[in-house]
C-alpha cells in the first residue's frame, strides 16, 4: 500500500518490519520540511516579514489538524512536546505531583513502556504513593472486569497504553474511560502505537491526557503532542521556562504566564518537525486509519497461520487484534534470530522493547518483535516465512 510514496523503499530490498519502534517517512514529509529549511526559515510568533508570516501559519495550523484527528474539544488542548516520553513526564511532574496525596494509588500494568511507568514510580517515591498493577488477561492483555477489581477509594490516576508496543492488544479504552470518569479518577493514555493506526476519539473515550510521537505515525523525530482537557492543563504547571510563554515579568519578582497551550512551549520548538507533523497526519487521513487498520491486520492473521505450521516457532500474542507479532525461536536468543533475519534483510525488533516487567507475564525476557505498517505487504511476509522456515541452520549464519 502507498509503497512508491517511500523514497528509502525505493532505494533498498530491506524488509522493514520495526514499526513500532519508529516508521519511514512518506516522501511528503520530508518534502514539506525541506521547504520550510529552503523557503521560508524563520522563528515563530516573533517576525512581521513575510517568511515569519508564512511560519506562524504552517505552526499554528497544525494544532487544528491534530485537534481533529483525535476530536479533541478546542485546539487550545493540544501542546506540542518532543515526544510521548516529555508528554508523560509533563503530566507526571507538572500535574500529578501537585493534586496527588501521600497513599493515592496509581494503578498501571506490567506490560506497560518505560515512558509510562517510571515518571509514577519516580513520583511514587517523592510524594509517598501507592503503585498498583492491573492483572493481565490469559493473553497479557488488559481486560474491563481487571480494571474494575483494581480500583479502590484511594485509586486516583489509572495510566496505560490503548495499544501495547509488545503484546498488541488493543485496550477498551472507551469503556476504561467510563469507569474513571465514574469514579473521578484521572485518565492518562499513551497512544503512541495506536494514533495511525486506530481512530481516536478523546472526547468519547473520556480521556484526561494522552500522549503520542510524531515518529511513529510518519512524522518526524522529536515532535510528539500532550493532549490534556483544557481545565486540567490551565492547572498544570510547566516544566520549563522562557520566551514565548509569559505574559510579561518585572525586576520586583511578578511575572504572569501565558494561558495553555503556550505555556508550555517555552523557547523555539521545533518547527520544522511541527510542520511535517501536520503533513504527516494529512497524509494518514487521505489513506484512512481504517483502510491502515485493516491492511495491517490482513497480513498480521496471514503471518500468523503461516507460522503456526513451523514447528520451532513460539508465538506469544496471535490472538491480539494489532500488526504486533511477538515470537521467539525455540532455543534461540531473540537478538541472535534478529541477527539472522538482518542477513536476509529483513529488520526486526529484538528484546525486552522497553516493558521490562513484562517478563513476570511471559516468563520470558527477551521476545522478537514483527511490526506491519501500511508499506509493508504480503510478498514480504512470504519472504520472512520462508527464511523463518529454515532458521534451523541460524547458528551457521549467526556465528
Amino acid at each position: 500500500m502507498n509503497r512508491e510514496d517511500f523514497l528509502m523503499l525505493q532505494q533498498s530490498d530491506n524488509i522493514y518490519l520495526d514499526n513500532s519502534a519508529t516508521t519511514l517517512k512518506p516522501n511528503c514529509v520530508v518534502e514539506k520540511m525541506v521547504d520550510y529549511y529552503t523557503k521560508y526559515t524563520s522563528n515563530i510568533h516573533r517576525g512581521d516579514y513575510d517568511a515569519a508570516v508564512r511560519t506562524n501559519y504552517e505552526y499554528d495550523s497544525t494544532r487544528e489538524v491534530v485537534r481533529n484527528f483525535i476530536n479533541a474539544s478546542s485546539e487550545n488542548e493540544i501542546v506540542f512536546t518532543k515526544g510521548s516520553t516529555e508528554s508523560l513526564n509533563m503530566v507526571a511532574f507538572g500535574f500529578l505531583k501537585k493534586v496527588l496525596k501521600p497513599g493515592d494509588e496509581i494503578l498501571i500494568n506490567k506490560g506497560e513502556h518505560a515512558s509510562n511507568v517510571l515518571p509514577y514510580m519516580v513520583l511514587a517515591k517523592e510524594k509517598d504513593l501507592k503503585i498498583k498493577y492491573i492483572p493481565l488477561g490469559e493473553d497479557y492483555e488488559i481486560n474491563v472486569s481487571n480494571v474494575i477489581k483494581s480500583i479502590t477509594p484511594k485509586t486516583k490516576v489509572i495510566a496505560m497504553a490503548y495499544v501495547s508496543n509488545v503484546v498488541g492488544d488493543i485496550r477498551p479504552i472507551e469503556e476504561i474511560g467510563k469507569i474513571c470518569e465514574a469514579n473521578k479518577i484521572y485518565f492518562v493514555v499513551d497512544a503512541s502505537q495506536a494514533v495511525s493506526h486506530i481512530p481516536i476519539d478523546v472526547v468519547k473515550d473520556k480521556v484526561s491526557f494522552l500522549a503520542f510521537s510524531g515518529h511513529k505515525m510518519m512524522g518526524p523525530t522529536g515532535v510528539g503532542v500532550l493532549y490534556g482537557k483544557y481545565d486540567l492543563l490551565e492547572e498544570m504547571d510547566p516544566m520549563q521556562y522562557g520566551g514565548g510563554m509569559n505574559q510579561f515579568f518585572e525586576d520586583d519578582l511578578s511575572y504572569e504566564l501565558k494561558k495553555a497551550p503556550l505555556k508550555f512551549e517555552a523557547g523555539t520548538p521545533p518547527i520544522a518537525e511541527v510542520i511535517g507533523l501536520k503533513e504527516a497526519i494529512c497524509y494518514i487521513n487521505k489513506i484512512g486509519v481504517e483502510q491502515i487498520h485493516q491492511h495491517e491486520l490482513e497480513l498480521k492473521r496471514y503471518l500468523v497461520s503461516e507460522l503456526e505450521k513451523i514447528d520451532n516457532i513460539i508465538l506469544y500474542n496471535k490472538n491480539s487484534e494489532s500488526g504486533i507479532v511477538i515470537f521467539n525461536i525455540e532455543k534461540v536468543f531473540s537478538q541472535d534470530t534478529s541477527i539472522y533475519l538482518n542477513h536476509y534483510n529483513i529488520s526486526i525488533r529484538a528484546g525486552n522493547h522497553c516493558a521490562k516487567m513484562l517478563k513476570d507475564e511471559l516468563n520470558i525476557k527477551n521476545t522478537c518483535r514483527i511490526s506491519i505498517y501500511l508499506y509493508n505487504t504480503k510478498e514480504e511476509m512470504d519472504k520472512l516465512i520462508e527464511v523463518l522456515k529454515n532458521s534451523k541452520d541460524i547458528f551457521k549464519i549467526v556465528i
